[in-house]
């Protein structure tokens, strides 16, 4: 038997105490050599850490697993995936119909003409597009989005930057027929080859950050009106190319001194930041006159009317493609629809035309009540009131 008269619980080459060994053991454990009464590091000892290193290694780490799921999250990413190499559009029918729906003359009216029969068609008129400094009252009983209730300080600084806060020449009243498209980011648009008809527009409305550029074979390249909240505006400069006109959805009042910051050019403070989900621009290269803020009661009488179509009676906020057909119905004679309709039956389906997330992604979010804007939409294209140019709904 070997017995140990004296041992070192000093390694002499780490300042870290070594774990004791079994004193009944008659083997010297893995890593280590036994001689003379004391316990020698041996070839093994070296894959062991000491305790300071253990736990800086495990700071590291732990910090390096944090950043690597919340920093994709709140940084957006300027990568979108590569147009695929296809010569032939999927549905050569639908591009045939869209091709005849422009070769005809803009016809006056027909979108009210056809929203008669629909029970809801009284929420869908007369409702005001932009806010105004003068004109129909802002609603102050209802919070962001609804309303805006408790922002009156920053919606009064944010119309002070803006000398055009109501609608622009070319859309207001007159003769003149206008045909308006709502491109939707939805990836039925993907291989439809209808950028050259959406072009063809009198008023092309997008959503947040749904790019262009790479994109225009399908998508087109020409933006009216870009609907936006901070936190989904483009973050690159060629997107707002060819753009007339940016408007802000108030989701919180600190959006309102987003929009204030963007046309002063002075960029928020990093405590104004933090409350941001996501990294907001600083800038976006358009002049003051092509801002404007999305009146709320487009958001509110959209939000009603749902109400009709749902199963489950909720407070869900629309998307902000269902909120910007409703004002392409107050600004437009025609109205048409592309990429529009989530296909929910098939989770590997393409989500988006531009990216290779899938349709099973929408699964989670709780928002939006999906389904029944696809019936409020369906209604619309069942009574001839908007196109469907890529049939998905």
């Amino acid at each position: 038997m070997v017995t140990v008269d004296a041992v070192n619980m000093e390694d002499q080459h780490d300042s870290s105490a070594l774990l004791p060994e079994a004193t009944d053991s008659t083997t010297a454990a893995p890593g280590f050599q036994k001689h003379q009464g004391e316990v020698k590091p041996g070839p093994g000892n070296y894959f062991f850490l000491s305790r300071t290193e253990n736990f800086t290694l495990s700071v590291v780490l732990l910090i390096g697993c944090y950043s690597a799921i919340l920093i994709p999250a709140y940084f957006p990413s300027d990568k979108l995936m590569p147009v695929d190499d296809y010569h032939q559009p999927k549905d050569q029918v639908l591009l045939n119909r869209s091709a005849s729906l422009l070769s005809g003359p803009c016809q006056p009216r027909w979108c009210l003409n056809h929203l008669r029969p629909l029970s809801c068609s009284a929420g869908l008129l007369d409702i005001p597009v932009f806010v105004l400094r003068e004109g129909r009252p802002v609603p102050w009983d209802r919070s962001p989005p609804l309303g805006l209730q408790g922002s009156e300080r920053p919606l009064a600084r944010a119309l002070a930057f803006l000398p055009q806060p109501g609608l622009p020449p070319s859309l207001q009243g007159g003769e003149t027929c206008r045909r308006c498209v709502v491109v939707g980011s939805g990836g039925v648009l993907h291989g439809s080859h209808l950028g050259s008809h959406i072009d063809q527009y009198h008023v092309i409305i997008r959503l947040n950050n749904a790019p262009v550029h790479g994109f225009e074979r399908d998508a087109g390249s020409r933006t009216t009106i870009r609907l936006i909240y901070p936190e989904g505006a483009p973050h690159s400069p060629g997107e707002y190319r060819d753009t007339t006109m940016v408007a802000l959805v108030v989701f919180k009042s600190l959006d309102l001194d987003w929009l204030s910051s963007v046309i002063a050019r002075r960029p928020l403070s990093f405590w104004s930041k933090l409350w941001f989900w996501r990294e907001v621009v600083d800038n976006i290269p358009l002049k003051p006159e092509n801002f404007r803020i999305l009146h709320p009661d487009i958001i509110h009488q959209t939000g009603q009317v749902l109400q009709n179509y749902m199963q489950n009676q909720g407070k869900m906020v629309p998307t902000l493609g269902t909120s910007a057909v409703v004002m392409a119905l107050q600004l437009c004679d025609q109205v048409s629809l592309a990429g529009f309709g989530y296909d929910m039956q098939h989770a590997e389906a393409r989500l988006h035309y531009y990216e290779a997330l899938r349709m099973h992604a929408m699964k989670s979010q709780v928002v939006h009540d999906i389904s029944a804007e696809k019936r409020f939409l369906r209604d619309l294209v069942a009574a001839g009131a908007v196109t469907d140019l890529t049939g998905a709904l």
